[in-house]
């Protein structure tokens, strides 16, 4: 068997994809994997990375608004388009996969139009509570449609094919308890543990919330706290800037990035950070209580309709960036922390939302259309 796999842009589209793959290969051994993406930089570090082989076909998305600056981008898209869809069309002839699965990004458009159109079986995944321009323009073309939530599906043109599943986690999310995370990183069972980070690449406005917040905390001791800026460049102005009058001390850890992931979230009790559909599928892997930040730079306001689908579940706290300090989050954090019995709450909210099995379940689901 051979699939093929689409995802594109961001890591909230990649890892979800590379997960997916990882249960294919679980269950079916040494099946064919080809993922296509759209050139970006994520794409090309990740998905080789994990051991797959990628292709790439050049796409973009369209502009909202009527400037002569964005019709000539739009202009541009609808060129890149007509070549994307031969492209794919190509691809597909050649590698004749079994069935071609689309996880996010603009380049599942002309892919699993074309699989659909050669009548192959297609699966489209969205991990955001309200479907995209993509995912609307598909699902009224695939074979089936996965999402990441439940009564979702009047949302989409035929409700019949939508099934709620979760979303794909990496494997990493299922390997660590509190316990075993605590243990490795030096943390002591009985210490307060919050985690926050903005994304991949950071985000300056929150990252300038923080100063007040890890002062705030340096002052305090309220909590063991690692954060991670987005850059090498900004932890070090991050630290610089807290430490100018008291010495960093232990319990606050400054970092880039958080390589290990996995381990640092679940050593956590709170977690801040954006509500990009993977990463909300990975607190819901691990359940970790959350208080959400949406992004308000996401198309669509796709990032807060996924936070108040969290919110409403019961298990994370929503905050406006525009009308937070660090000060404001501090505060919550702290109250949060002081109640135990709604962390556990808002915990076991998260386990309940069932992203935890979401691969495996999404994988067999594409492997009974063959």
């Amino acid at each position: 068997m051979k699939f093929l796999i689409a995802a594109a842009g961001s890591a909230g589209h990649i890892n979800p994809a590379l997960a997916t793959a990882d249960a294919l290969r679980d269950i079916m051994g040494d099946c064919g994997i080809l993922f296509v993406g759209a050139g970006r930089a994520m794409e090309k570090k990740l998905i080789p990375a994990a051991g797959y082989e990628l292709r790439n076909i050049e796409m973009q998305g369209l502009s909202r608004g009527f400037s002569p600056k964005k019709l000539a981008y739009n202009f541009n898209s609808a060129k890149l388009l007509l070549t994307a869809s031969k492209r794919a069309g190509e691809l597909i002839n050649e590698y004749k996969p079994d069935a071609v699965i689309g996880l996010g990004g603009y380049i599942c458009y002309p892919v699993l139009r074309a699989a659909a159109k050669a009548k192959i079986p297609t699966v489209m995944h969205e991990s955001n509570a309200e479907p995209g321009l993509t995912m609307k323009m598909l699902s009224g073309t695939v074979t089936r449609v996965f999402t990441a939530y439940r009564n979702t599906e009047q949302l989409y043109s035929d409700p019949a094919r939508v099934t709620a599943i979760g979303t794909p986690v990496r494997r990493g999310f299922s390997a660590y308890t509190r316990e075993r995370a605590r243990l490795e990183l030096g943390i002591a069972d009985d210490e307060n543990v919050v985690v926050s980070f903005w994304g991949s690449l950071g985000a300056s406005g929150m990252n300038e919330l923080m100063r007040a917040f890890i002062s705030r905390n340096m002052r305090e001791t309220a909590f063991r706290h690692i954060h991670a800026v987005g850059s090498e460049k900004g932890a070090e102005a991050l630290r610089a800037a807290v430490s100018a009058d008291i010495p960093l001390p232990a319990n606050v850890d400054i970092r880039p990035y958080i390589d290990d992931m996995p381990r640092v979230m679940a050593a956590a009790d709170l977690v801040l950070c954006r509500s990009g559909g993977s990463t909300l599928a990975e607190l819901s892997a691990l359940g970790r209580a959350a208080v959400l930040i949406p992004s308000p730079f996401v198309a669509n306001d796709e990032q807060a309709n996924n936070a108040r689908a969290v919110e409403q579940a019961g298990g994370a706290v929503v905050a406006v960036e525009a009308d937070s300090t660090g000060e404001s989050l501090f505060e919550t954090v702290t109250a949060l922390l002081k109640t135990p019995r709604i962390i556990e709450k808002m915990e076991e909210a998260q386990r309940n939302l069932g992203a935890a099995d979401a691969a495996n379940r999404l994988a067999a689901e594409i492997i009974g259309l063959l």
